[in-house]
């Protein structure tokens, strides 16, 4: 049975998430910017499924525009500023190189053009010669474009998306009100850490700004500033806008912030909320880039976003997980974690570029089945083993990179005792039942001897059916820690389902050998999951597990 699924589609973002940097490159590749274009590229299942593909493009600087939106000296929530002040100097940085590159600076402070009336920067937008192809409602917000209709919007920010502590906001308040501001819009002008040079334009107005890019034959465009799920999106200079009417527009999504309250819908920590709105926008607006790819070093990182990074590897297209683990990431991760997402269906394609996210994981969970990678791409998971980092594993990643017949193809890289060595496990085989099938169900239960084991917290104290074959494994590895064994029917031998890796105080490693798409909707399942992930951090799991994937509702 298929499961179609709502994802998101981050990931974190994506996704999230590719959530971190590519790895600088020279800013300028014979005089053009190099970008790398991230979007949304839907997978074997279709449109509702999606997964993260990034593509390369060189842009002619004397082409390019890049628009600051709304990066205003003040705004009525707290936490706002200190988002603004956090990421304005490496935007200062971005802008300044691209503008010594030849591309052209629009400061776009909405409704603040009065402290800019006698700028050269203002009179060149107000200047600038009337295009004779302005499209209708130009001068307008944008509040949705026709691909958007596909999709679920990811945020509920109907209550403006303030993220202050109410004892905060009330002292901001004041604070506002003492200096003669108006709390609810404050702004008076583009926060003056952004340098404006008078070879740049200002402007808030839809019209000039297409006038500006007419004029000097600009066909792309780069968007950074506040606030994603609004003024970025919506503006008339902002993505939907210029997207719909055939520019080349991409957000820049390290600098850039949302209006999301955590205490709404989808309830997820606050950059969540900003990658979920990032991911949006690479599946139905336009691609994303990093701040990297003009100035090189690390992508910005906000200094209250102290979410530990889990990398989703999928690369297997038996059970689906292209699907399912992204919607459980989605569903469940968002609250504590930083998701990045590396996906690939195609059969036939064992390659795994973008496997470097590993290198900034605090945590893997891998979904990998009999894949021969270049030997640079396994050494990236042989190095994150190395380092003892987290690993959570599930179905068929105990034969992750072993091949049936043994014979390793050329130019090729295996890792047959990946299984043995890391896992601990020691597969060889299934039993045959194919529940989706019709087949007897596999039932489960836990261990007299794991019966505390955090991992397992949540689960039936008796049997309970799972939905995916029951693999050989018995017998493990002796550093194996088995939690749940498995039966189907009255077969024998009995089999463990899941373990994890006596350690010896070294980083923690979680295997089950569930996975199916059956098993993604049965909350003993995604609870099973979800205590080994919290478990694989060390950190206390959600006492609460009220769906399994796909069954959470707006």
């Amino acid at each position: 049975m298929r499961v179609v699924l709502s994802i998101y589609l981050l990931a974190i973002g994506t996704m999230f998430q590719l959530s971190v940097g590519m790895g600088a490159e020279p800013l300028l590749n014979d005089g053009k910017f190099r970008l790398h274009l991230r979007e949304q590229a839907p997978t074997i299942a279709g449109e509702q499924a999606t997964k993260p593909a990034v593509r390369s493009e060189s842009w002619d600087p004397g082409a390019t525009a890049f628009i600051v939106c709304d990066v205003w000296d003040l705004h009525h929530c707290y936490n706002a500023v200190q988002r603004v002040k956090d990421m304005a100097p490496r935007m200062n940085e971005v802008l300044n190189a691209a503008r010594d590159a030849g591309a052209l600076i629009i400061h776009a402070p909405s409704g603040c053009m009065e402290p800019y009336s006698d700028h050269p920067a203002r009179r060149r937008a107000q200047q600038a010669p009337a295009a004779d192809n302005l499209p209708d409602q130009i001068n307008e917000w944008c509040h949705q474009i026709p691909a958007e209709e596909k999709g679920t919007y990811p945020l509920d920010q109907s209550d403006g998306g303030e993220d202050d502590d109410p004892d905060v906001h009330l002292k901001w308040e004041k604070e506002l009100a003492d200096a003669g501001k108006n709390p609810r819009a404050p702004w008076t002008q583009q926060y003056d850490v952004i340098e404006i040079d008078d070879r740049d334009a200002i402007s808030d107005n839809g019209v000039e700004v297409w006038n500006l890019l007419e004029s000097k034959g600009i066909d792309n465009v780069i968007l950074l500033g506040v606030h994603t799920n609004m003024c970025v999106l919506g503006r008339p200079f902002g993505l939907r806008q210029l997207a719909k009417n055939g520019r080349n527009v991409v957000l820049m999504r390290d600098l850039t912030d949302t209006m999301y309250n955590p205490a709404s819908w989808p309830y997820v920590n606050h950059h969540t909320g900003t990658d979920l709105i990032v991911e949006h926008i690479e599946k139905y607006v336009c691609p994303t880039m990093l701040s990297t790819d003009i100035i090189g070093g690390q992508p910005h990182r906000f200094f209250d976003d102290h979410r530990p990074t889990v990398a989703v590897i999928v690369s297997e297209f038996e059970y689906e997980t292209y699907e399912t683990l992204p919607a459980f990431a989605h569903q469940f991760l968002g609250r504590d974690f930083r998701v990045a997402y590396l996906v690939n269906d195609d059969i036939e394609n064992h390659d795994l570029p973008g496997i470097e996210i590993l290198n900034e994981a605090d945590l893997a969970i891998l979904s990998i089945w009999r894949r021969t990678l270049p030997p640079d791409q396994l050494q990236v998971v042989r190095d994150y083993v190395a380092a003892q980092k987290p690993l959570i594993a599930i179905r068929t990643s105990c034969h992750a990179f072993a091949t049936r017949s043994g014979e390793i193809p050329a130019g090729r890289a295996t890792w047959p005792r990946f299984d043995q060595d890391v896992l601990a496990g020691n597969y060889h085989g299934h039993h045959g039942n194919r529940v989706a099938k019709g087949d007897p169900a596999t039932h489960a239960w836990i261990l007299d001897s794991a019966q505390e084991h955090p991992l397992i917290a949540g689960l039936p104290t008796g049997e309970f059916p799972v939905g995916s074959a029951l693999y050989k494994t018995e017998p493990l590895q002796p550093h194996a820690i088995p939690l749940l064994m498995g039966r189907v029917e009255d077969r024998q031998p009995h089999e463990p389902l899941a373990w994890v890796v006596d350690s010896n105080e070294a980083s923690r490693v979680f295997f089950t050998s569930l996975g199916s798409p059956r098993d993604f909707h049965q909350q003993e399942f995604v609870r099973l999951l979800l205590n080994g992930v919290y478990w694989a951090m060390e950190m206390d799991a959600p006492v609460e597990l009220v769906a399994a994937v796909g069954d959470v509702k707006r």
